[in-house]
């Protein structure tokens, strides 16, 4: 095999234990933000550099949550095909990618504004956090929602230097929706978290409370998601969006059963890339006809 071969299957394994398709969960919603925040289109040159730090961040975070799992991961049916627990790529090289997306992040926020690389820290402390709190508290599906709620935030402040109530409205939708999904996802490692200890809310209080809760969080959603349009001044083709997101949160909950989760995983992926792939469509349509 060739370097340039080696190298090709390193970089693809690597794209795939950092789920590097996942950018389309939380990148949306910072682009939203931003959109708002400039009253359209941010300049090229923020737009590049915030592209930047949020894959930066996201892929650093997800490279240190495979690292923090390993061993868990490898005891784990479900995830023991994984690359790290197959040993298809080595801790070290884990960390060399860690490293170098960590460096991205912070230059991007550097190249943005004097705030987002003050702030840049924190970032990382919340998203590199989140990967350990599962050993100890049920509220770990929440701080993921954190990791993921502080895109808009991020995003404004990329735009606009500074931090704005509108951002903070999105950043809480972000973070009920995020902890949500998160909960149904871990509905499917219900046995193998009560036998290892680990402190997920479907392991401590059953998977039918789980999925209750995972359905408010969803219904809480939808009213940030509301009062976020109207902050953000945005307008009925919004409305309609968020009416075909309602819907597919709903059919999201349709699909998953305390008595059947084998369509769990159509309800993590498929759904919720939908749901912020089109909000952020919608909210581009509104802001584009409000200023024809």
């Amino acid at each position: 095999m060739s370097a340039a071969i080696r190298a090709a299957s390193r970089v693809r394994i690597m794209l795939d234990l950092v789920k590097f398709e996942h950018t389309v969960f939380a990148l949306p919603f910072a682009l939203m933000s931003a959109l708002v925040a400039a009253n359209g289109w941010p300049a090229a040159w923020t737009l590049c550099w915030l592209l930047v730090a949020m894959v930066g961040a996201r892929s650093s975070a997800m490279a240190v949550n495979r690292l923090a799992d390993l061993e868990y991961d490898r005891r784990n049916p479900r995830t023991a095909d994984r690359a790290l627990p197959r040993g298809l790529i080595s801790p070290a090289q884990v960390w060399i990618f860690v490293g170098l997306a960590t460096a991205a992040f912070v230059l991007a926020a550097a190249m943005l504004n004097r705030l987002a690389l003050a702030l840049s820290p924190v970032a990382l402390a919340i998203i590199w956090g989140y990967s350990f709190t599962k050993r100890f508290t049920v509220w770990s599906h929440w701080l993921l929602g954190l990791s993921l709620g502080i895109a808009p935030v991020g995003a404004w402040i990329a735009v606009t230097g500074r931090i704005g109530w509108p951002s903070l409205i999105l950043s809480a939708a972000v973070l009920s929706w995020t902890a949500g999904f998160d909960i149904i996802y871990g509905c499917q490692d219900v046995e193998f978290d009560r036998r290892e200890g680990l402190a997920s809310l479907p392991a401590r209080w059953g998977t039918a409370s789980a999925l209750a809760m995972s359905a408010g969080l969803h219904l809480l959603t939808i009213g940030l998601l509301l009062w976020w349009r109207m902050a953000a001044g945005l307008g009925d083709v919004f409305l309609v969006g968020l009416a075909l997101v309602a819907a597919i949160l709903a059919y999201e909950h349709i699909l998953v059963k305390p008595s059947d989760l084998s369509r769990a995983n159509a309800a993590f992926f498929t759904a919720n890339g939908i749901v912020s792939v089109a909000l952020l469509g919608f909210a581009v349509v509104d802001v584009w006809l409000s200023q024809a």
